[in-house]
This record gives structure tokens, sequence and C-alpha cells, in this order.
């Protein structure tokens, strides 16, 4: 699939999702009570737990009820009550057997699984009243420490003395404190597996390609542990190479990652050890076959620490690995160059594909930051022959479910998706400075979109320790550090940048399929192979099936696609920057929590600047505020595209590069884009600065970033901005049809060009215009309605955008180029766009789409200055009325579609149940499941700061 749009496999994944009816009948009840004992405390003897007798039992995470606790120690605060954060659904990611059984049967929920959902969803309905005070009604607390009268429980993991977890009783967040460095993180440890234990074990085996065996063969399954072993088939070799590697690498500071990993694993381990023995082992494992419910036999397989490097490579890979996608930019190019001539084909391409639009927001609004900018002169391209590019197989061998046509799916959706610039670039910032606030303090409003998942894919925590200050979010398994969220005097978020940091290119194939040439000399192929198998369980009845996974390594990396060149046969090959390096952030992180290290805007840019994944990075302290682009940009040689795939030769090979260890010169970080206290910041993912090339297709004038950029801008001009007024501007950003802000009022002064006779185009132009004037947003008509006001603009906008997008482009363009062209970028990403980048239910809509091409080609067509317009003028073929015309055939076409045929219905929602359509389904990786949530398009983890002082 395209640069930028792939559909997000992880909403598809189900581990387990939904389990067979007769678990939900009456003799849950006698498993319960009579063979199971998955409720028993954690011995005394390996943690030690207090609880306050005042809370309710289940409150108390399997731990004895005994006297009040006291509170724990809270370090240096200067928020002064004003930091607030949220994260859907709630702490607690893991439920035993009987708590999984009780659900099924009865809905019941193990306690902190739910409790921030409500608030969460709440803030649609309730935002435009909201005030200073009442922010703490939807988000909680985010101050340093526990109350004395809010604790919950206090755990001294494995009976140790040098560090105590407190859970407080609102949320059952940890609060880990440690006397020792090695205590602190052997508690994040206990307290990540307390909190994910079954989600860290999923991802584990997602990274090492090993999801069947694990989880079982569901045909979500087969397509997730395909997509991501493709572009990162490493050996247990190669995991415990990078740990060396980022370790001898930092001196110091390396060999103390080192020490915090093992400690962090220690941890994990001890919980798995104390579970085991306890019984309280999350009831997946029984429900996947790898523990017996009655004799306990089995095995949770402890935690090593190239785990967590497998699993780091699926998060970069999903949130911070820009670029790819090079070998479906050629095929577009040479579709636009068949269609129009090599020259103006070439200008073509360029104008759709926006790569450094002038009338993009932007994020830095000042200076110039140039990087993959467009050659004058390109050098080494490899464009293949017409006709001639085939994916690379990945799957062998298949037996049993694997041969299935759904396992075949599944393995072709996970390598286009993987052949793809595909990212989850998703998250928003707004930063304002503290010029321009009511308090003369900064205020942010920050937070990544990481998907909705049950559990979540995030935790929150708070680590207090030797070197360790700071609270926030952190991804399950990786929770050493804090890696989103504040430290005693500043707080600090990211978005997803996706600037392009992979690149293709074309080996030379020599004496066989399996041999290249590498500078100059005939060189084999690495073959990196694995046998998965699996086996029907409860959880998952896939029958048995099996294959083997092959990858093909080269110098130049993973091989994705077979093609000619000049008739030469080439393969393909997809070379990133991070591979082989999925270990080296873990020292800006460190630093990110050390308070003896950010002290202010540039320490905490330097800090940022060791993170090697592609990310826009936020800072907020009391007095200044601060944005920072991380990622390792290689230093490509002069005259390479970018864009395309180009020989894999010495005079266009990233420069510096050495090939045994994957390092290369990178562009220095003051060639990054960068700023301090600029009067404000907004990040939805756009552009970050002024010729700083934009990842994805499309990023042009009309952009969901313009739907905060435009109301930040209003905020900071009238002044005296707050945390409740910032808040607000981001949730109505978040429920607004971007379509309909920002290209319906062009697309209306077409169709107002002359007057509307035909009766069903002008009452849905009448609706349109209606929704239009009442602010364009997708909201109940009150709280809990499932129902939203002016229900029939949306349908008939939904059903239109798409025939619109077709109807204007298609017949300038013709079939074959259009088709390219969408295969490099969907027209449409509406919240309840199924087919969108993201699947729907996923919350985030609006990123991807042609939202900018149709509002340069209307502008055109109406004689509106346009920068950078696109190759030809596309409408109506340049002609107002004919362009007119076509606006309202479509427009007709659409208004006469039924709410059936425009949202068809799925597994969660009844054919033409619009709100259903578009609400939020929290994808259940486990044995929990919540409820539907309307529609917000908003990060998962946010939060609202605003320091009061700084050290």
């Amino acid at each position: 699939m395209p640069r930028g749009t792939s559909r997000n496999v992880l909403d598809a994944l189900r581990t387990p999702h939904r389990f067979p009816g007769f678990l939900k009948s009456a003799s849950v009840c006698v498993l319960v009570a009579g063979l199971l004992t998955p409720l028993s405390p954690v011995s005394p003897a390996t943690a030690t737990a207090t609880a306050t007798a005042a809370a309710p039992p289940a409150t108390v995470r399997q731990t004895p009820l005994t006297p009040p606790a006291p509170a724990s120690a809270a370090a240096a605060d200067h928020c002064g009550g004003r930091c607030s954060d949220i994260l859907p659904p709630g702490q607690n990611g893991n439920a035993t057997l009987a708590q999984i059984l009780l659900h099924q049967a009865f809905g019941t929920r193990p306690a902190h699984s739910d409790d921030q959902l409500g608030p969460y969803a709440d803030l649609a309905a309730r935002y435009p009243a909201l005030t200073d005070a009442t922010v703490n009604s939807f988000f909680h607390d985010a101050s340093f420490g526990v109350p004395a009268d809010q604790v919950a429980s206090t755990v001294r993991p494995a009976g140790r003395t040098d560090v105590t977890i407190v859970r407080d009783r609102k949320t059952g967040v940890p609060h880990i404190t440690g006397t020792t460095r090695y205590g602190t993180e052997f508690g994040a440890g206990w307290a990540a597996a307390e909190d994910r234990l079954w989600l860290m074990d999923v991802f584990r085996h997602v990274g090492r390609g090993r999801l069947t065996p694990f989880a079982g063969g569901a045909p979500a399954n087969q397509g997730l542990e395909q997509e991501f072993w493709r572009n990162a088939p490493y050996t247990e070799a190669d995991l415990q190479a990078q740990i060396d590697s980022a370790v001898a690498a930092h001196g110091e500071r390396g060999r103390q990652a080192l020490a915090d990993v093992h400690a962090y694993v220690d941890g994990i381990n001890a919980y798995i050890d104390a579970a085991d023995r306890g019984r309280t082992f999350p009831g997946e494992y029984v429900l996947t076959g790898h523990k017996d419910s009655v004799t306990n036999v089995g095995t949770i397989e402890r935690f090593k620490p190239t785990d967590l490097v497998a699993l780091a490579s699926v998060i970069g890979a999903l949130f911070g690995s820009g670029g790819g996608g090079e070998v479906n930019n050629a095929l577009s190019l040479l579709a636009a160059q068949a269609k129009y001539g090599v020259a103006r084909g070439t200008e073509v391409w360029e104008s759709f594909r926006m790569r450094d639009d002038p009338e993009a927001a932007l994020t830095v609004r000042d200076g110039s930051f140039p990087y993959a900018v467009r050659p004058a002169t390109p050098q080494g391209r490899a464009l293949p022959d017409p006709g001639s590019v085939t994916r690379e197989p990945l799957v062998y061998d298949r037996t049993g479910a694997a041969t299935g046509p759904s396992a075949a799916d599944a393995s072709a959706e996970a390598a286009a998706h993987a052949a793809g610039s595909a990212r989850r670039g998703m998250s928003n910032a707004l930063v304002v400075s503290g010029e321009h606030t009511a308090s003369g303090h900064p205020v942010a409003v920050f937070g990544p979109q990481t998907g909705y998942f049950a559990p979540q894919l995030l935790m929150l925590q708070e680590l207090q320790g030797p070197g360790i200050s700071a609270r926030g979010a952190s991804f399950a398994g990786l929770s050493f550090y804090v890696q989103l969220g504040r430290g005693q005097d500043y707080a600090w978020s990211a978005t997803t940048s996706g600037q392009d940091i992979v690149d293709t290119y074309a080996v030379e194939l020599c004496q066989d399929d399996h041999h290249y040439l590498y500078r100059g000399s005939c060189v084999p192929m690495e073959k990196a192979e694995q046998r998965n198998a699996w086996k029907p369980t409860v959880a998952d009845g896939t029958a048995a099936g099996a294959y083997t996974l092959r990858v093909w390594r080269t110098k130049y990396g993973p091989v994705t696609h077979r093609a000619t060149v000049g008739g030469r046969k080439v393969a393909y090959t997809t070379l990133r920057s991070s591979f082989l390096h999925e270990a080296d952030s873990i020292i800006g992180f460190q630093m990110l929590n050390d308070p003896s290290h950010v002290t202010g805007p540039e320490s905490f840019r330097q800090a940022v600047r060791h993170i090697n994944y592609t990310f826009n990075w936020f800072y907020a302290d009391s007095e200044h505020t601060a944005y920072d682009n991380s990622g390792d940009n290689p230093v490509r040689a002069a005259g390479v595209d970018a864009e395309f795939p180009v020989w894999a030769r010495p005079a266009h090979e990233w420069r510096g590069w050495d090939p045994a260890a994957n390092t290369a010169e990178y562009t220095p970080p003051d060639q990054h884009p960068h700023s301090v206290d600029q009067d404000y910041y907004i990040s939805w993912n756009n552009k970050p600065a002024r010729d700083y090339a934009s990842g994805s297709w499309g990023n042009g004038r009309v952009h969901r970033g313009d739907l905060l950029d435009d109301r930040v801008a209003r905020l900071v001009r009238a002044g005296g901005v707050t945390r409740a007024s910032l808040v607000r501007t981001m949730a109505e950003a978040g429920l607004t049809d971007l379509r309909a802000e920002q290209v319906l009022p062009n697309l209306l002064r077409v169709i107002d060009s002359a007057p509307v006779t035909d009766p069903a185009a002008a009452a849905a132009v009448t609706r349109l215009r209606a929704w239009l004037s009442a602010g364009a947003t997708r909201t109940e008509t009150s709280p809990g309605s499932k129902t939203y006001a002016h229900a029939e603009a949306i349908r008939i906008l939904d059903a239109w955008w798409p025939l619109l997008v077709k109807g204007v482009f298609e017949p300038g363009l013709g079939g074959e180029l259009y088709s390219a062209f969408t295969a490099n970028l969907p027209v449409d990403e509406s919240p309840s766009a199924a087919h969108g980048p993201t699947g729907a239910h996923a919350g985030s809509a609006f990123q991807y789409g042609w939202w900018s091409h149709v509002d340069k080609d209307l502008r055109a067509v109406l004689g509106d200055r346009v920068e950078a317009p696109l190759g030809d003028r596309y409408c109506g073929g340049g002609a107002l009325a004919a362009c007119r015309d076509t606006l309202l055939a479509t427009l007709k076409e659409a208004a006469g579609r039924t709410a059936a045929q425009v949202y068809p219905g799925d597994e969660h929602c009844a054919a033409g149940d619009q709100w259903c359509a578009d609400a939020i389904v929290h994808r259940e990786l486990g044995g929990i499941g919540h409820r539907t949530v309307g529609w917000q398009n908003r990060p998962t983890y946010q939060q609202v700061v605003e320091f009061t002082s700084h050290r």
C-alpha cells in the first residue's frame, strides 16, 4: 500500500476476541467455584502488601486488607495541581481466568479496567461548558505521589525493602518509589507485569514473528506476525547485538541503561513466579493452552532483555519510522508518464504527491530546514520495466488452516502494508507560550493517538528513584522509563513526524535469484527462516496449520519485490536507518526521566536528539516552550531522490554507510526543525517546517492540522489562554469534519454559481449549508442520544465525498492513473471509513485523503490564487459550468443513498446506524472487552499541563 496510508493491522488482532458460548452458561459458576483458585493473593513471602481498610475489596490488586498504609513519598512537584492526564479504558489490563469467565457470562470487569473510559468519553458532550475548575472531571490529577487518604494498596514486590508500589484508589495507577536504582526498576517491571503481562507477551511474540504458535492461527494473527517480521526479520543474535551496540556507544549512560533493563526484567520475572505460585496470572494463558486451570501445569515463559528489543521493533515500526513506499511511487510515476509523457507526467506526479507544498500548515513557522527535497537532476533512479514488478513471497510450505482463502487474504494484506510507507501517523499537540496565557505560564494539551485497545498499549505509572523522577505513559513492556509525561517541573510529548528514513535499493542479481552484486562482487543473500505452527484452543478455534516464514536479507536490507530494470533482473530491498538499531532510543528516554539532565529547553533538545525514531517532540515548563524533531535522517548521495528506488551502488549509498552496523552520516540536529518559545505550536502530523519534505502524500493546504492551527491562532490573538480554553479547542477540533469545514465552502461556491433547480440537489445543499453554519461537527443531539445533529447532512457528505473525488479526477487522469494515485493515497478517511488507513472504529480520522487535491482544483476552477497548483484543472475540464454539473450529479447520487448503503454495518453495528459506524471500539487483545463510545478524533493518552514554578 501507499506511502503513509496503511490500515493498522493491530485493529484486526484478536487474542482472544469472543469466547465460545459454553463459557457463558451456568457452568461458569461451577468452574469458578470448584476448579479454579485465580483470586488467591500473591504469597506474602513474595510480596508484602497493605491496603486501606476503607477501600472496596475490588480496588485492591490481589492483596489482603490490612491497616491503612502511609502515603508514597512525593518528589518535588512544581505543577501546583495543574497537571492532569487520562488514558482509557483503565490501568488494569490483566484478568484472571475467573474474572474473564465472569465478564463473558455476566459483563463484570476487574477493578480499574475501565474507570478512565467514562470521563474520557464524556468530554465530547460536555466540553463547551468546561472550566479550569472542572478539567479534572474529564482528566485525572497527575501530581506526584498519593495523598494518604487515597492510598488503596502498598506493595513491596518480592519482599524487597528498597522499593514500594503504591496504588491510588481512583485509578489504580502504580506510584513506584525506590531507594536504589535497581529497586526502582525492579518495581517498574513488577508493576508492568501486574498490569499488562498478557499484552507484553503478545507483543514480544509479534516482534519475533511468532504470534500464531503463541496465541493461535486466526488469520489476523497470521497477518500481524507476517507484516512485522517481513521488515524486521531479526535473529536472537541480531537482538542481542542491538543491546550491545547501544550500551557500547553511550558510555556510563549506556551501562546504566543496561542495568536498568536487567532490573526491570528481573521485576517482570519475579511477578511471573509469584503469580504462577498464587495462580493469579492472566487467564488468557489458560484459554490459549499455556496453563492448565486445574493442575496449574504449564509454563509462562520468563522475559529476557532481547524480548524488549523485539517489542520495541513493533512500536517503532508502528509509530516512529517514516518513509518507504518507493516501489509504489515508481509505479504511479510510470503511469503518469505513460499518460502525459515523461516531462509533464513527472510534474503531474509531483503536484499530486505534494512533498513540499508551500500552502501546508507548519509546526515551526520560521526558518527553513531542507531535507529529502526534490533533486534538480535525479541520479541513480532504478524504475522498473512496465509490468515487471512482483512482490517477494514471505510464506512458504503452507499446511492445514494456513492453506485457506482467509489465510491467503491475510498474507496479501500484510504484504501490502509492509511494502508501503504505512505508518500510524497520529497524535496531536497544542502548546501556547506564557506570553499569551492568563497565568503567564505556558499551557500544553498534548498526547499520542495510539488507537483504542483492551488492554491499552500504553500504561500509566510514576517512577521516583535515584536519577529518575517522572510520571506518565509508557508502552507496556518498555516501561523502565516514562516515555511521554512529566518531570518535576517540565512535561513532554510527541507526535509522529514521518520524515523519510527508509530507502529502496535495486540490487542487481547475479548467478541466480539469491545472489546479488555488492560493490563489484557476486555475493549470496542471507536466508532468515522460521517455521510457525498452531493448533486450536478455547480462545482461538482456528484449525491446526503451519507455514514457513522466509525473508532474504541483503546488505541493503530485506528483499521486498522483484523486477527488471532496463531488462536486468533486480531485487528491490528496503533499508531504514533504524534497522538493527531498535534499542538506540533508550538513552534519550533515560535523559527525559532524569531531573538532573532536563533543566530547560536546551537540555530537553539534547535528550530527544538521542531518539532515532521519527517524532515531533514538545516541551513546556513554567517559563518556556520548545519543539524538536528526532530521527536518524541519513545523508543521501547527491542527486538521489528519496521518493524512488535507486541502484545499489556505492555512488548512490548513504554517505558514510557501514553495512555491517547499518550506520551512516546523519543530518546534524540543528538541521532538524526546532524552535524555542514560538507563540504557539500545533501538530497533528502535519508538515513540521518549510522545506522539510512531508513523509506522506497529500500534505497540502487542507490538513487536519488546520483544525488546530486556525483555532489556536484565534485563541492566541485574543490572549488569556487557560487550560480549559485549550482543552475546549482540542475537543472541538476533534469533533469537526475536516471536509465540511475546509472544503465544503468552495464546493458550495461552485454550486452557487447558478441556481439549483433540481429539488433533491437543492434539499441536499440546504442541509449541508445548515450543518456548515452550525460548525460542521459530528456531535449528538444530546448527550447519550446516539443520534447526530444534522445527521442527514453528515450522511450526504459521507456518501458524496468518494463520488465527487472520482467524478472530478478520473475523467481527466484516466482510469489507470487515477487507480495508481488512489493506491498511493486513499480518497477518504472519515470516522466510519472501514476502507481507510486506520480502519473503522479507530477514532483517528481525516489524516489521509484527497482534501487538498479537491481544494486546489476547485480554487483553480474558481479563479482563486493557488500556490503549487495541480498539474492540470480537472473538475469539468477546468470549466466552471461543467464542474458544477459534475458536483451536482454526484451530490444527487449521494443524497439518494440510504443510511444502510452508506453505513453497511459490521460485527459491532447494525446497517444504517450512523453513530455506531463512527463510534470507537476498543479492540480486544485479551479476555476483557469494553463498551462502545462516541467518536472523538483525539489522543488516546492526553496531558493537560501548566507548571507554576521552576527549580
